[in-house]
């Protein structure tokens, strides 16, 4: 799948990873040994901290069992953050099959995902990394989607104009905030649908709305000229 003159940059989460499932979940769930209508709330609550890199994995669960009023000994927090990073690590062979099809194509792609600095090395040296170019992880830019900077920061580092990148991400609010500096942005629902997307953004798909034309174009002349005669 070609796209040459553009920089197809995706989201992780949800897009390329599938969700953690109900298992994965409760392997955390009996590490923290805490009711769990408790402890994904907190979870998500100072995600963004942990995301934008502000504060580490190992302060990020601290706080966590501060708010719940628990105390998790320094070796159950990391048996806990290796519970929920492997929980991550899942991919939808679906998209990956998409990412491959670009690659074989010379289509340029970069990932951009807001995740803690721990999952630079599994994006940048597991299998998946070798179908990107570039990464961009929230939690070492310091930067957060969907704020406009970092897509700034993305497209200064790719070295091309906004315009030139297309971005993936199943938050609409994150592709909203692409679009605002002028990124072309698509809303991850489905891999069919991607994939139907990007093939319209292929050079063969470009023409062939031209060549519809130029048909149609000739069709009308040759009735014209058949009823003037």
């Amino acid at each position: 799948m070609s796209i040459p003159d553009r920089v197809v940059v995706f989201d992780y989460g949800e897009v390329i990873s599938v969700s953690p499932t109900d298992a994965d979940k409760r392997i955390v769930e009996e590490l923290a040994g805490v009711d769990p209508e408790a402890l994904w709330p907190r979870y998500w609550a100072t995600r963004d901290d942990l995301d934008r890199g502000t504060i580490g994995t190992a302060q990020y669960w601290a706080d966590i069992a501060r708010d719940l009023g628990v105390s998790w000994s320094p070796a159950r927090i990391h048996e806990i953050w290796l519970a929920d990073f492997r929980s991550w690590l899942s991919v939808a062979p679906v998209v990956f099959e998409i990412l491959t099809d670009l690659k074989a194509g010379g289509t340029r792609t970069a990932l951009l995902s807001n995740a803690g600095p721990d999952f630079g090395g599994a994006f940048r040296f597991s299998p998946l990394g070798s179908m990107f170019d570039d990464f961009f992880v929230s939690g070492e830019l310091l930067l957060l989607k969907p704020e406009p900077s970092i897509y700034e920061h993305v497209a200064e580092a790719l070295g091309i104009p906004a315009d030139q990148i297309v971005f993936i991400d199943n938050r609409e609010v994150n592709v909203r905030g692409a679009e605002s500096i002028g990124i072309a942005g698509h809303v991850f629902v489905g891999a069919d649908e991607l994939r139907d997307f990007l093939e319209g953004l292929t050079p063969s798909a470009s023409a062939s709305p031209s060549a519809s034309a130029s048909a149609s174009a000739s069709a009308s002349a040759s009735a014209s000229m058949g009823a003037s005669a």
